[in-house]
């Protein structure tokens, strides 16, 4: 669900930035004019001129009428219900937008080129498959050629990422505390409290087949090679194009940028943060394969790192190995030799979850629930059949690097639809009672810092009720 709303958004984001590539050239001259000439919020002015195509005018960051007039079209063409959105809101919601990015230009808050290019890379590829390849998309968007709209996706993205690293800052210390949370959920009528809707508990065991010795070593003995023509002259970035098998790097020559925040395997960060500038690595594991890394920058707490990454060839016969190995542990478990958890914990290959007897962690809420409605289709095919305390049959498991290993999944509770209970759905209400005292947070910011950066609206929208206080009224 979120990855489909971050699409809709960079969509809608993109046609905006297309339908302004006429007044691409008398942007920096409009921000200025639009500072002198528009009517100043807070200081009213007799000789009111208005500045055409100028919508609002939020700190270093203009928005064109035409941004909301596409926007609108935008929604339209992707199905979604206009009912109850007026231009007005539409007009503050892309200006508040624009006043966290402003605003996390004044705190420092950077965008490594490097995030910004692979989240592009990333978009491109899915645009052009849903539009039917690139000269589709950019006949879509009215784009020139392939350079230009990467262009126009930089400058998107860039924003995007600010205002998503500002909106976390302003929550980041908002804490809630268990009596906050009771107080929350009291307040609530019991006839509104929410109902959860039917949610499973599922375990997993996974089996990833071993690759030979002579196949680790092959791979092994090829990383060290790249990395003696590396030293002696050749591009590291040519390299990974050709051999990486990380395709979302690959293609950018291995490119990645890294903070010690995000979510890495922990080999991959202790090796990218112990190394200097223009160093490469031995070749070194982690679950995903081998790598070497080499780091291209070093910006304080982050950096820019290329690496390359080879998985050892898995024969058929180690396939089939492992298959065999996972049906038999089906059997154990079947004829009660041991148990579904006793199994994961001392057959699994999953780090993640064998000690805790396999049991998956929904990414979304961070618990062990899974709401059925909501779980991944595929996920969700799998668990569908299942009933009581049966364990599916063997399945093809396959990692985004093309690994393929085998899993057996078991429903270990069930919890039907029932009404918000203080007890038994503590952690789904700490989190509703999290959201609204971040939301209050984010309120207070927003009318503090409205207050203290430069806002001009366009006197044909000053008639617009705001949820903020735009007009500093």
């Amino acid at each position: 669900m979120k990855q489909s709303i971050y699409v809709l958004v960079l969509l809608v984001a993109l046609g905006m930035q297309a339908q302004e590539k006429e007044d691409a050239t008398m942007v920096s001259e409009t921000v200025k004019e639009a500072k002198i000439q528009t009517i100043d919020s807070t200081k009213p002015t007799p000789n009111r001129i208005k500045i055409d195509g100028v919508s609002a005018v939020v700190g270093d960051y203009i928005i064109l009428e035409s941004d909301v007039d596409k926007t609108l079209l935008d929604f339209k063409q992707q199905g979604i219900s206009l009912e109850g959105l007026t231009r007005c809101k539409l007009l503050g919601k892309l200006m508040e937008d624009k006043l966290y990015a402003h605003q996390a230009v004044q705190d420092s808050i950077t965008v490594a080129p490097g995030e910004i290019r692979d989240r592009v890379n990333q978009n491109i590829e899915y645009f052009s498959k849903q539009t039917g390849g690139m000269a589709e998309l950019l006949k879509f968007y009215a784009m020139e050629d392939e350079a230009s709209l990467r262009q126009r996706l930089m400058e998107i993205v860039k924003i995007q990422f600010l205002t998503q690293r500002m909106q976390s800052k302003v929550v980041r210390d908002v804490e809630i505390t268990p009596e906050e949370v009771r107080q929350f959920f009291e307040k609530i009528p019991v006839d509104q409290r929410p109902v959860i809707g039917v949610e499973l508990e599922v375990s997993q065991i996974l089996i990833a087949p071993e690759a030979s010795q002579e196949a680790v070593d092959k791979v092994i003995n090829k990383l060290k090679g790249i990395k003696a023509e590396v030293e002696a002259g050749s591009s590291f970035g040519t390299k990974a194009i050709l051999y990486s098998k990380d395709r979302a790097s690959g293609r950018q020559g291995g490119l990645m940028a890294i903070s010690k925040r995000m979510s890495l395997a922990k080999e991959f960060k202790d090796i990218a943060f112990s190394l200097q500038q223009g160093e490469i690595s031995d070749p070194f594991e982690t679950d995903f394969g081998w790598h070497i890394v080499m780091i291209d920058k070093v910006r304080g707490q982050e950096r820019d790192v290329r690496h390359i990454l080879l998985i050892p060839e898995i024969t058929n016969e180690k396939l089939e190995e492992a298959r065999k190995e996972i049906d038999t542990l089906r059997q154990r478990i079947m004829a009660e030799e041991l148990t579904f958890d006793e199994a994961a914990r001392s057959f699994s290959d999953d780090k993640e979850t064998r000690n805790n007897g396999g049991k998956l962690i929904n990414p979304a809420t961070y618990d062990t629930h899974f709401e059925l409605t909501k779980m991944d289709p595929e996920q969700y095919s799998q668990i569908e059949p299942l009933k009581g305390n049966e364990i599916s049959i063997p399945l093809i498991d396959e990692t985004r690097t093309g690994q393929k290993r085998f899993k057996l999944l078991k429903v270990t509770n069930r919890y039907n639809e029932h009404v918000a209970d203080y007890s038994k759905d503590y952690i789904k209400i700490k989190s509703l009672a999290l959201k609204e005292k971040q939301l209050k947070e984010v309120e207070k910011w927003i009318k503090q810092k409205i207050e203290d950066t430069y806002i001009n609206v366009n006197q044909g929208n000053r008639d617009c009720e705001f949820q903020n206080n735009w007009l500093k009224k």
